[in-house]
């Protein structure tokens, strides 16, 4: 039986950047506050807030769905996912993908088209309104609630680790204080507070992937077979680079993988465009 190799979290060295990085979310925090409520200035219209006055171009729209794809729940999920399971987690990422055009072509294009802002507005429209309005707001609450719990305790133990607090107090009370950060974001700057920080936050994200990615490689001279060799050796499994490590063990794995494609492509995430 292998056991998965991770790395030691040097404690005291996080210890020591406490206030820089204390210092960094804060500003970060701050500039993000500025621009969702000067973005919230401009929100007059329904159309405004929950469409951004479609003011925003194509790239700026690409560049914010990434920004809200590399989320606590896909960016580390899906990383930590491929560090253990290799090839099969690289396909688990797949269906987030599929899912983005599911939602883009048959549910974003038609509601555009209709002139209305949410599916609720839609149902509503052909079938009474207070009973529809009331299942879409109960199943749309069940459906985040369950989501955003993997979201925030991802962003919560993540913040908790920069900023040296290991408690499990000062970690509910870091997740509940990312939770309220996020809900001041959307109430107050509507789709296009929201908009203009998934920009920052994937510009942010794509830049620092960027830079660790070409630091990896310059480790081991820009030699991919070399990564791969030291991606097994950390590992310690020879497998960890074939498919089916996780998913293709058994005929009943082989089916949860099919399950699992199936739920990520036809229930695509809550996002800034539900």
């Amino acid at each position: 039986m292998t056991t998965t190799m991770v790395p030691a979290v040097d404690v005291a060295a996080l210890k020591d950047t406490t206030l820089l990085n204390m210092g960094i979310f804060a500003l970060f925090v701050a500039v993000t506050m500025v621009i969702v409520f000067r973005a919230s200035r401009n929100n007059k219209t329904a159309a405004d807030y929950y469409a951004a006055g479609r003011s925003f171009t194509g790239s700026q729209n690409g560049t914010a769905i990434a920004g809200d794809y590399l989320s606590a729940a896909s960016f580390l999920g899906i990383t930590g996912a491929i560090a253990i399971n290799g090839y099969d987690g690289f396909m688990y990422s797949i269906g987030f993908l599929v899912a983005w055009l599911v939602a883009l072509l048959l549910v974003a294009e038609l509601l555009r088209n209709t002139g209305k802002f949410t599916m609720a507005d839609v149902l509503s429209f052909r079938l009474k309104q207070r009973p529809v309005r009331i299942a879409a707001a109960i199943s749309t609450l069940a459906v985040c609630f369950f989501y955003l719990l993997a979201q925030m305790a991802g962003a919560g133990s993540l913040i908790s680790l920069l900023l040296g607090i290991s408690d499990w107090g000062g970690q509910a009370l870091v997740i509940i204080v990312v939770g309220a950060l996020m809900i001041m974001y959307v109430l107050i700057g509507g789709m296009k507070g929201t908009t203009w920080v998934q920009i920052i936050k994937a510009i942010l994200l794509i830049a620092g992937a960027a830079v660790m990615t070409f630091w990896v490689l310059a480790i081991y001279g820009f030699n991919l077979s070399d990564l791969l060799g030291g991606a097994v050796e950390t590992a310690g499994n020879p497998n960890i680079l074939n498919p089916g490590l996780q998913y293709g063990k058994t005929e009943t794995s082989k089916l949860d993988f099919l399950s699992l494609g199936l739920a990520l492509v036809l229930a695509p995430r809550p996002c800034r465009t539900c």
